[in-house]
């Protein structure tokens, strides 16, 4: 079964509701190389935003009421003019989130992110695969626990996830193989008590993130024949309340070199807004983009299996 013949045989019409969120991601550069990233980032990568994008998306942030600024990369913090999008955004009244990989806070030139961050309260996202090292550094390379730890708390004594400081520190599950997260409520509970108890770490919510089948992973599981099992099990456990919820339908993706997408995994396979829709943040046309039609393809059911997957977490 193919993902639009799922919508049709649940009289689902999956239309834009609004638009809340401008995705960016600024570059992918990376200082890592994670086993299951869906947009090939690492250290060798030069794809980088540039001043004047940036500057179109400030425009774009001023001129419409788009409530949230979503950053993301690569290691978004490692492109020159980060901290000027960041500021900026802030300025113009936007909720500003950031996808940080924890790492990078050790990065030469960047050992004053932490502070940067209270400054501009700004929302970390942040990857941790398990509460354990070998799941984590099976999926992110070796040391990046020990590290990932390190950042937390750091975080934590800046006042990151602790009652009433308004800063907020999110964290993002994904599976280390080729199988469905957890309820993302139960095992939110899970990684809040043994975080705290190993490490003293506290967070504010846990994301549920299934892997999807493109880029990296889909590399993973056809090295390892395990694609075709993994595609029966993500169509099988399609959830039609899920679908209902997925982000596309309040957000669209920006690439770095400033073409529209309706999520950053449609612009990992290089499938632009369509249907009419403006292509480019040249571009940009409010009005088009709500009554956009959005693109799907078979890669969607990762979104909509289960309890459903977004870059919030679960939908469902």
């Amino acid at each position: 079964m193919h993902f639009e013949e799922a919508l049709s045989k649940y009289n689902l019409d999956l239309d834009p509701l609004s638009l809340e969120t401008l995705q960016v991601n600024v570059g992918r550069l990376c200082n890592q190389a994670c086993k299951h990233c869906h947009v090939d980032a690492g250290p060798a990568r030069t794809e980088i935003m540039d001043r004047k994008t940036i500057d179109r998306i400030l425009d774009i942030l001023r001129d419409h009421p788009i409530a949230n600024l979503d950053i993301t990369g690569g290691a978004p913090e490692l492109n020159p003019h980060f901290r000027y999008l960041v500021e900026s955004a802030k300025a113009l009244g936007k909720h500003v989130m950031v996808r940080c990989n924890l790492t990078v806070l050790f990065e030469p030139g960047l050992e004053d992110l932490v502070e940067f961050y209270v400054r501009n309260a700004v929302e970390i996202v942040s990857s941790l695969p398990y509460f354990q090292e070998f799941e984590t550094d099976t999926q992110r390379g070796k040391g990046v626990f020990e590290k990932s730890i390190k950042a937390l708390r750091m975080l934590n004594d800046a006042g990151y996830g602790q009652e009433d400081s308004g800063l907020l520190i999110d964290l993002v599950y994904n599976p280390v193989g080729a199988f469905l997260p957890p309820p993302q409520e139960s095992l939110e509970r899970e990684f809040k008590r043994e975080l705290d108890h190993r490490y003293g770490i506290t967070f504010n919510r846990l994301f549920t993130i299934t892997n999807m089948p493109i880029s990296r992973f889909l590399h993973f599981l056809q090295r390892t024949g395990n694609y075709e099992t993994y595609m029966e099990k993500l169509v099988s456990s399609f959830n039609p309340a899920a679908a209902e919820g997925v982000m596309c339908r309040s957000l669209i993706s920006v690439g770095y070199d400033g073409r529209l997408y309706d999520c950053d995994f449609n612009q990992m396979l290089d499938l632009n807004l369509n249907h009419g829709a403006p292509h480019t943040i040249l571009d940009f046309d409010f009005d088009r983009i709500v009554n956009r039609r959005i693109v799907f393809g078979d890669h969607c059911f990762g979104c909509t299996a289960g309890a459903g997957s977004s870059c919030g977490g679960a939908t469902a």
